[in-house]
């Protein structure tokens, strides 16, 4: 069977959740067999296969401009339709941004197959504008309504597919690996980022840390006024790119009040996994604070790293860690639960426990990939 996959960056992952899906996924096809194709970004180091999957690489550069980002999005999704449409079995989308174009597989190759990963509630996001939002939303309808199978990665986005969606939406969540314990070396991190004096503090299990990209739906704001209003005397490190110029000038004017440099913002660290996992590993504990979307792959990751998590209180993050997680509401109740996680040893001993058996018993790499063999193998079968 021959598929192909579009939506992520490409491989091998560099960037976020998506590509690291994508790596975790086709890895684990090829080696059942499958023949998988990942459609990349452009990249000047352009490798034709990587683990035995197949790379094909869009030929335009992407933009620096955020905003025309989204629509170098939508041009790599729709050339990839087209491009494999006819050497495909199936193909399968990440995200709904060129959902109107789903429809372009099919007129070059009836016998194809296609499948949508919705991802997230984009139109709800607050970075969008009404008209960003309005489009987002049509693309997601178009996306569901073109395509032959609709896979959610979290059971609570069922409700936003509507009755079209319903009767063609497959849950299957991201999976997560058990990492291999990685030894603190604080000279590994200075020599790496050596620009922010704060790192010559950080100790080992002595920081909280958060991992994401850096966007009002993150609320990164509300992590550091909640951590700057808590009497912790632990470090915060926020790992990610900031997404839009507008919310770096709000998250500076918030740090200004950050007397003590209390934060260190490290900015994105893509190329060098070892080194953010050491990170994780080796936190006091760690804040998730996404508000939109299914299961995040970044939760899963800390989740896997057996470390004690304070996540945003939504329907999401419950879903995912349910009684194995605190949760906050806004920066005040962050401040509270900071300072309670902090006072209680037998909570946070507790609490790493058992978020760890949670993903090993939930999120396994293995389920998800025969659950994807399953759906992959009846799509082609009702050809």
């Amino acid at each position: 069977m021959i598929i192909s996959i579009i939506g992520s960056r490409g491989i091998p992952a560099k960037y976020g959740g998506y590509e690291i899906f994508v790596e975790e996924l086709s890895t684990r096809l090829v080696k059942k067999g499958f023949s998988v194709t990942v459609c990349c970004e452009y990249d000047k180091k352009r490798m034709a296969t990587y683990e035995g999957i197949k790379l094909k690489y869009l030929p335009y550069a992407p933009p620096r401009n955020y905003t025309l980002r989204k629509f170098y999005e939508i041009l790599n999704d729709t050339y990839f339709m087209v491009k494999m449409a006819r050497s495909s079995d199936a193909i399968y989308v990440l995200g709904t941004a060129a959902g109107g174009m789903m429809f372009l597989p099919k007129l070059l190759n009836r016998n194809v197959r296609t499948l949508v990963n919705i991802g997230g509630l984009e139109w709800k996001r607050d970075k969008w504008n009404r008209v960003e939002k309005l489009l987002f939303k049509l693309n997601t309808l178009l996306a569901i309504t073109f395509a032959d199978t609709v896979i959610v990665d979290s059971k609570s986005m069922k409700k936003y597919v509507g009755q079209l969606g319903n009767r063609k939406t497959t849950y299957i969540s991201y999976g997560a690996n058990v990492h291999v314990p990685i030894s603190w070396d604080k000279i590994k991190l200075v020599s790496y980022i050596k620009k922010n004096e704060n790192l010559l503090n950080i100790e080992k299990n002595n920081y909280w840390l958060e991992i994401a990209r850096l966007e009002p739906d993150n609320n990164i704001h509300i992590v550091i006024k909640g951590f700057l209003k808590s009497k912790s005397k632990k470090q915060l490190i926020i790992i990610g790119d900031y997404t839009s110029s507008a919310y770096r000038n709000r998250i500076e004017k918030i740090l200004q009040n950050d007397y003590e440099n209390r934060v260190s913002m490290l900015g994105g660290i893509y190329d060098n996994r070892e080194l953010l996992e050491m990170l994780r590993q080796n936190c006091y504990a760690y804040i998730h604070a996404h508000s939109f979307g299914g299961t995040n792959p970044s939760l899963l990751e800390a989740m896997a790293s057996k470390i004690v998590i304070l996540a945003h209180d939504n329907e999401f993050n419950r879903e995912v860690c349910d009684d194995s997680a605190l949760y906050f509401k806004n920066e005040n109740d962050l401040a509270k639960k900071i300072e309670f996680i902090e006072h209680d040893g037998n909570i946070k001993s507790k609490l790493k426990d058992k978020v760890y058996e949670r993903v090993l018993n939930k999120y396994s790499w293995e389920i998800v990939v025969e659950n994807y063999i399953s759906i992959f193998n009846d799509l082609i079968s009702t050809n």
